[in-house]
C-alpha cells in the first residue's frame, strides 16, 4: 500500500529559566492532548499542529504555524521577531495512516506567561525539567509521545535554556523518520542509525 503523504506541521519547544536567583535550570512546556483527539489522544506533547494555507509558504509557514499553535493551545504569545531556533524535524512513519512532516523550533518563553490550556485540543499544561518529565513517563504518571520523549533526551545535556538554544542555533536538522521492524513480540521502533533501520 502506498504511504500517505505527510502533512506539514510545526511545534514550539518552549523553554524557560526555571528556579530562582542562581538556580536557573532549564524547563520545557508540555501540553496534554484531549482524550478525544484522533491523533495521540491523552499524550503529553509540545504545542503544535498542522500548517494552514494562511500561514504562508516555505519555511516561514512552519514558523508562523508554530507561533500560532502556541498561542491557540497555551495562550502564550511570542513577541514579534522572537528568535525561533530549528531544533529537530520528525516525519511520521510510513505505516501510520495520519502522517506529519513536523518541524520543531526552540524558543524562550516570555516572562510571567503561565500557560492556559484551550480546553478543546489541550486539557492540561505544565513546565517540567526534561529529566523530571522522562522520569514521570517511566512511572506512568506522564504518558509522553515518542518523538517528544526523544527530544526531551536531546535536552538533557543542557543546564540552562540559553545553553540549549545556543547549541542548536545555526544548525539545519536532518529529518527523522522512525521505522517499525521485527515480527510479533520482537517488533520495535528504531531510529536512523540504530540497528535494523536500513535492513
Amino acid at each position: 500500500m502506498t504511504p500517505v503523504t505527510p502533512r506539514p506541521a510545526a511545534s514550539i519547544v518552549l523553554l524557560r529559566r526555571g528556579g530562582r536567583h542562581n538556580q536557573r535550570e532549564l524547563e520545557v512546556l508540555l501540553l496534554q492532548r484531549t482524550e478525544r483527539a484522533s491523533f495521540m489522544p491523552g499524550l503529553w506533547v509540545f504545542p503544535g499542529g498542522s500548517v494552514d494555507p494562511a500561514d504562508g509558504e516555505g519555511e516561514g509557514s512552519y514558523r508562523t504555524c508554530a507561533v500560532r499553535e502556541l498561542a491557540e493551545e497555551a495562550s502564550i504569545e511570542l513577541p514579534p521577531g522572537e528568535e525561533l531556533v530549528p531544533f529537530s524535524r520528525w516525519i511520521t512513519p510510513e505505516y501510520v495512516s495520519t502522517r506529519f512532516d513536523a518541524w520543531f523550533y526552540m524558543a524562550l518563553a516570555p516572562a510571567h506567561t503561565p500557560p492556559q490550556p484551550d480546553g478543546v485540543e489541550v486539557t492540561a499544561a505544565a513546565w517540567h525539567t526534561p529529566a523530571a518529565a522522562l522520569a514521570a513517563h517511566e512511572t506512568g504518571e506522564l504518558p509522553i509521545a515518542f518523538p517528544t520523549r526523544n527530544q526531551l533526551r536531546m535536552l538533557l545535556p543542557f543546564r540552562t535554556s540559553d545553553e540549549a538554544i545556543a547549541a542548536f542555533r545555526g544548525r539545519s536538522p536532518e529529518p527523522i523518520m522512525p521505522k517499525l521492524v521485527g515480527e510479533g513480540d520482537e517488533r520495535r521502533i528504531v531510529l536512523p542509525g540504530e540497528p535494523g533501520y536500513d535492513d
